[in-house]
């Protein structure tokens, strides 16, 4: 796998990068700013051989991939986040980028997401990433205090598959696009949504939202 951005994409996406962030109210040391660059150009290289994402233009991956999983920020306290289905690791890798002090496990049974996020894990020196291989009903770690989805599941299913491994007091975090009401209305019985949250993320012009969920 070459490289792949040249030194024109590369600023253009340094720019997008800390202009969306700032912009967003989200602080980047000198470190996370270069740890993020090095998961875009990773990602971006991957992309190329083993189609881990849609996305193809790198400064869109700025947008929809980085800036995203930046905005739930805000709302990750840990001490332990679930990633369920977590595809390349996003947000995960992203959030175990700013959130050091947090154990962060990206989850997903695609065995070539998961290398990219092991080797990701490594090149950033991220010690709090621990990336797993297994369907998340099969699962049997640890539970967690949060459980986030970016694109795994419906909300219900979500809820369902990964019920045993929420900590008592736990709660589960879906980013969604817009307002899924009819997933909401197949929650099952004992969980509720707590609070409907407006992501926003700069240069993305489609709705994004994230749904707090709980155990009654």
């Amino acid at each position: 796998m070459s490289q792949t951005l040249n030194e024109t994409q590369r600023e253009r996406c340094a720019q997008l990068l800390s202009r969306g962030a700032s912009a967003m109210g989200v602080a980047l040391s000198e470190e996370q700013h270069a740890q993020l660059m090095t998961l875009l150009v990773l990602l971006h290289k991957w992309n190329r051989a083993y189609n881990l994402t849609a996305v193809r233009e790198p400064e869109a991956m700025v947008t929809r991939h980085l800036l995203d999983s930046l905005s739930v920020l805000p709302y990750i306290s840990g001490p332990r986040l679930l990633d369920v289905g977590a595809g390349p690791g996003l947000p995960s890798i992203v959030i175990a980028i700013m959130r050091p002090d947090i154990a962060v496990v990206p989850l997903d049974s695609n065995g070539k997401k998961v290398r990219f996020q092991i080797q990701a894990g490594h090149e950033l020196g991220l010690k709090n990433l621990s990336p797993t291989q297994v369907r998340i009903e099969a699962y049997d770690g640890a539970p967690f205090e949060q459980i986030i989805s970016r694109a795994f599941a419906d909300t219900d299913a979500f809820v369902n598959l990964s019920a045993a491994v929420l900590a008592e007091g736990g709660e589960w975090l879906a980013m969604k696009g817009r307002i899924p009401s009819d997933e909401i209305a197949r929650l099952p019985m004992g969980v509720s949504l707590v609070e409907t949250l407006v992501l926003e993320v700069p240069g993305e012009e489609g709705e994004r939202h994230l749904l707090r969920l709980k155990r009654d």
